[in-house]
């Protein structure tokens, strides 16, 4: 099956002509998440999304499926617990995706620190048993200042005290979506897009049926027909329910702009993901993470209130990072100069609740007192020594008595949670979340859908568990996920792909490698070897991939952590799908520049 710019020809027919259950707004992981649970239990489904899909948040996160340690900070350990176990849940139906990493945590003696060595013991322990890795491979472990300094060299020594180390997982956000957004497809959803929705349509009752949507390409406006409306657009939620005009507004969000920096790893050499507070007294903890011979870090939290579809990174936000990560790493000295790459992007905070953090403050960020305090460890050694259950420490924590808590919240401190309405006049809305919930958000969201098609439609829908529910590319067992990947590793090598490209497709595509290799067939493509060749054209012909940028940022990271290879591939990519999607000269000019400006915008060349 084709997912492609040819196939979204007869989609688009499809959207104007067959009335649909439901109609999803956005593109991104939380529209994506509806899509694949909605096809899959039958529900007629049609999703739009105004740009390339996960072009806005969902490809700018911090690239982990993040088990949330810092909300421990405040024991917040239902959050924590929905987290760790939401966690497990992705990397079992995108098990190709998210994988186990360690994550090192430096503990400072210093002012305002979010840990000291005996709290991150405690905080990490609890972490692991809801986790559920106490005593494996996986479970955390303390380290001392000289061992931490062993494996970490560049880390500040002052005042360093040892580290935590415990498991997290590392992510490819922008696959993610697009893996879901294939499966819907297939699932039979009608998904399209570069089609932007500029009006609702009413039945007489002044019930939402509909919208008015706009195909970017065309520039051709048409209806498309729905029993229910889905707003999953991100931060854009406000945006589009100010479409609904015949009903009462309410602002729901209140995003934050948050970025991360790339440099080459000979210039921040780290062995594993690490975590730390950025020392600048404010709150806020940075990750440093490498990947694919790079080493990014990250993030910032501020208001944002500027461009939503274009969020940049201003010259504060690098001098922030930039003070932060020489602060710790001192003998680096990173510059401007050394970044090669860069993204901003927009969380979709809920703005009227101001509990659990994104970055490690919190609405409980008060002392606790003494007393409720040593009862929490007491309380948790039992459990460790099985004289207490899970229960007794829930308890424990919910019992915590603070000596005050803050009334005002800064962007650091709005919840990341998820909010799920319906309009009087039937508009739901899905709003908030971060990609870790994606799943368990859009779930409660299809029980609403389901009741509200039974009950005001007359409509029976089936019931799927969602948890089983594999993305494309992870239709395998997610428990063996090594030996799975080596497989696929060698059907393409057997493609004649050589060892190390040969990984990377498994890594990238999963249980479509098969479908991958065989656009080897048609022989390489000028300027490509064969993993390019055939990975750019598997992806034109069944990612809806439609230009250089698309494939060269969001289906891969060639933009983001491969800039050194962008000089020789950037040109025969354009060639080559300028062959695939029939451009004439006018057109492959736009898409050259288009793919320049983005190249040029992540490599902050406006602020060298």
């Amino acid at each position: 099956m084709t997912f492609s710019k040819t196939s979204r020809q007869q989609t688009i027919q499809d959207l104007k002509n067959e009335p649909l259950d439901l109609l999803i707004i956005g593109g991104g992981i939380t529209g994506a998440g509806v899509a694949i649970q909605a096809a899959a239990s039958g529900i007629k489904t049609g999703l739009i999304e105004m740009q390339d899909f996960a072009e806005g948040t969902s490809s700018r996160s911090t690239k982990l499926v993040h088990g949330g340690i810092r909300y421990l900070k405040t024991f917040d350990v239902g959050v924590v617990a929905d987290t760790v176990s939401e966690r497990a849940v992705v990397q079992g139906i995108a098990p190709h995706i998210p994988r186990p990493t360690p994550m090192l945590l430096p503990i400072y003696d210093e002012p305002e620190a979010t840990y000291d060595m005996f709290s991150v013991k405690i905080a990490m322990d609890l972490y692991d048993q809801l986790a559920g890795v106490t005593g494996t491979q996986y479970a955390n472990y303390t380290i001392d200042h000289n061992e931490v300094l062993q494996r970490e060299p560049g880390l500040k020594a002052d005042k360093l005290k040892g580290a935590g180390v415990y498991l997290d997982f590392v992510n490819n956000d922008a696959r993610l979506v697009i893996e879901n957004i294939k499966e819907a497809d297939e699932l039979g959803a009608h998904v399209a897009s570069h089609v932007k929705a500029v009006g609702m349509t009413y039945d007489a009752q002044g019930r939402v049926n509909g919208l008015e949507a706009h195909d970017e390409l065309t520039d051709e406006t048409f209806k498309i027909n729905a029993k229910l409306v889905i707003n999953t657009a991100g931060p854009w939620v406000d945006k589009v329910n100010a479409l609904n005009t015949k009903a009462p507004k309410h602002e729901t969000l209140r995003p934050t702009k948050g970025i991360h920096l790339v440099v080459d790893d000979s210039r921040l050499p780290v062995p594993q993901p690490t975590y730390f507070d950025s020392g600048l007294h404010d709150g806020r903890m940075i990750f440093v993470v490498p990947r694919e011979g790079k080493t990014y870090f990250g993030t910032t939290d501020t208001d944002y209130t500027g461009d939503y579809k274009h969020p940049r990174v201003e010259q504060l936000d690098v001098d922030y990072l930039l003070k932060a990560v020489n602060n710790r790493y001192p003998n680096v000295q990173i510059k401007l100069a050394d970044i090669e790459a860069s993204w901003a992007g927009l969380r979709p905070l809920i703005a009227n609740n101001g509990s659990s953090d994104y970055n490690g403050g919190g609405a409980n960020a008060g002392k606790v007192s003494e007393e409720s305090f040593n009862h929490l460890i007491d309380t948790v050694n039992n459990f460790e020594n099985k004289t207490a259950v899970r229960g007794d420490v829930e308890k424990a924590i919910s019992q915590l008595k603070t000596a005050h808590a803050e009334e005002t919240t800064n962007p650091s401190q709005v919840s990341r949670g998820s909010d799920l309405k319906t309009a009087e006049n039937g508009l739901l809305t899905l709003s908030g979340g971060k990609i870790t919930d994606y799943r368990k958000m859009a779930a409660g969201a299809l029980d609403l859908i389901r009741e509200t098609l039974k009950t005001d439609f007359k409509e029976q829908v089936r019931e799927v568990d969602s948890k089983k529910l594999q993305v494309s590319g992870g239709h395998f067992d997610p428990n063996n996920v090594d030996d799975t990947l080596k497989f696929y590793a060698q059907v393409a090598i057997n493609k004649g792909i050589a060892e190390d490209d040969a990984r990377d497709l498994a890594n990238r595509f999963g249980s479509n490698v098969s479908r991958v290799v065989s656009y080897a067939d048609q022989g390489v493509a000028e300027g490509l070897n064969l993993k390019e060749t055939i990975s750019l054209r598997y992806s034109v012909n069944e990612e809806m991939t439609l230009t250089p940028v698309d494939y060269l940022l969001r289906r891969t990271n060639f933009v983001l952590f491969h800039n050194d290879q962008l000089v020789a591939i950037k040109q025969p990519v354009i060639d080559e799908m300028a062959k695939l999607l029939n451009w004439d000269a006018t057109e492959k000019a736009a898409q050259t520049a288009q793919l320049d400006a983005a190249i040029a915008e992540a490599q902050l060349d406006y602020l060298k």
